[in-house]
């Protein structure tokens, strides 16, 4: 059939997909797998590469099964996976470390040697990644450092896409996308960064050859040919960056869209087709492939917010909830928040910062705190936004998807509030699978361009500019806190 299986794997599950040339989900063929990142109290976040490639493994037995079924075989694989994880490997291919995930938090102090070594805002020019414990190079000096042993034996550093196309068919591969948001690739020059490799304990060869990436594989190892035949002989692409796949899934593949993401974590960026970026600081900068870059800013800090509060907080019901947001003004709580609970990314990429609450009084009630929490995100994206347009222009559209916002109408107000612009919902349930899809749909030929099949759209939540006035001042007190609170402390 003209039609691509999407290998989606998140930072909770592993999902497997059919996608039409249309960029339509094919009823009846899907396929999903639970899982839990260990976790630990000094900020540990990871999980063994082989049981989730065991987990992604499952999914395609059924996925392969329902297939089987109907007498469908796809034109092509399409995988995406979280961006910026890292595991080490041995050279006879076994995994020697687990995988880390972006949210492991520490290797905050090898960041810091790091900032040490190398100049940070340089570095960031060149490969639009902070030094900042979300990004494998501090994770790599960590492990040197408390790990020896293992780090001793390791021959190949990669991302866990890369880990199962070494499982699946013997070889490992890589896209640009995924090592272009590893803090190893020089943007500008669209090769690894030499500067950054330098200052790290390795020679560079741990890493895969420029020459060799975004190629597909076609020839599954023995046991999988035969417990996959549907998956035999056809091109597996090698996995994507998760977000640049959402930008792509949600209609957001050019300058014109900026795509607003908000789930338990945050992030609104926008691609651009361009051989040269000025990254402004503040913002990430990676590559959706060769040709296309992704700009922006991700929060750790989204949905996660409205979840605190209500495990925190006595709030009624949701409907409830709902109803009371959509009575109370902007601001009129009186209170600032900086609604970092989980550390900070973008805009100053502080992994130590802490959330704080400024403003509290024996009258306040939790339907204010909750009111002025939610607004701080759109208030922190607000700065987000700014710096995006200085580099890209304003946007024609404004894109929302994920659950934690479309859930709630009260708070998709305050962003097109906030932003001062008009504020579209995507419908695409599987924005992130979706845009997997397109990009193989483009390269084996079966659409002209990953814009071709337009996303769904719903309602368009327009302005108040009166509003807007009083997001804009709120964006000022949340400036000043956090200079009060995290810079002026940090130069004491």
């Amino acid at each position: 059939m003209d039609c691509v299986l999407t290998i989606d794997v998140g930072s909770s599950s592993a999902r497997a997909l059919l996608y039409s040339s249309d960029g339509k989900a094919i009823n009846g063929f899907e396929a999903r797998a639970q899982y839990h990142a260990k976790t630990t109290e000094d900020g540990g976040w990871e999980i063994g590469a082989a049981e989730l490639t065991r987990l992604v493994a499952e999914t395609l037995d059924t996925i392969c099964g329902q297939m089987r079924a109907a007498k469908v075989r796809p034109a092509a694989v399409a995988v995406d996976t979280f961006w910026h994880s890292i595991l080490g490997v041995s050279a006879a291919g076994e995994a020697v470390t687990p995988v880390l995930h972006p949210f492991d938090s520490r290797s905050a102090g090898a960041a810091k040697e790091l900032a040490r070594r190398i100049d940070n805002a340089a570095q960031h020019k060149r490969t639009g990644c902070m030094l900042h414990p979300s990004y494998p190079p501090a994770k790599i000096l960590w492990l040197k450092e408390t790990q020896p042993d293992a780090f001793a034996t390791v021959k190949r550093w990669m991302s866990f896409g890369e880990y199962m196309f070494l499982e699946f068919f013997g070889a490992a591969a890589c896209s640009t996308s995924m090592i272009s948001a590893s803090g190893l690739w020089n943007q500008q020059a669209n090769q690894y960064d030499r500067e950054m490799i330098e200052a790290l304990p390795v020679t560079g060869d741990e890493f895969p050859r420029a020459e060799e990436m975004d190629q597909p594989q076609t020839k599954l190892a023995g046991e999988f040919a035969a417990r996959w035949p549907e998956l035999a002989g056809i091109p597996w692409f090698p996995a994507l960056g998760d977000g640049a796949c959402d930008n792509v899934g949600s209609g957001c593949a050019t300058r014109e869209r900026f795509a607003l993401m908000v789930g338990t974590s945050g992030a609104m960026r926008a691609c651009a087709e361009t051989d040269a970026i000025e990254i402004p600081a503040g913002l990430f900068c990676y590559r959706v492939d060769r040709r296309r870059v992704v700009l922006g800013g991700a929060l750790s800090n989204g949905g996660e917010v409205f979840a605190w509060m209500r495990r925190t907080l006595q709030l009624p019901d949701t409907n409830e909830i709902e109803k009371q947001l959509n009575g109370l003004p902007p601001g009129q709580h009186g209170l600032t928040i900086l609604p970092l609970f989980a550390g900070e990314r973008s805009p100053g990429w502080r992994a130590d910062a802490k959330a704080v609450m400024a403003g509290l009084g024996a009258g306040t009630t939790p339907i204010e705190i909750l009111h002025a929490a939610l607004e701080a995100v759109p208030v922190t994206f607000r700065d987000v936004y700014d710096l995006m347009r200085q580099s890209l222009g304003a946007p024609t559209e404004v894109i929302a998807s994920g659950g934690a916002l479309l859930h709630s109408a009260a708070w998709t107000r305050m962003m097109a509030d906030t932003l001062s612009h008009t504020v579209i919902q995507c419908l695409e349930p599987e924005a992130t699978s979706r845009g997997a899809a397109l990009m193989a749909l483009e390269r084996i030929g079966a659409i002209t361009s990953i814009s071709a099949p337009e996303a769904k759209l719903g309602a368009a939540i327009e302005p108040d500019r009166e509003k807007t006035e009083l997001y804009l001042a709120a964006v000022e007190r949340q400036r000043r806190l956090y200079q009060k609170i995290f810079e002026e402390q940090s130069s004491d």
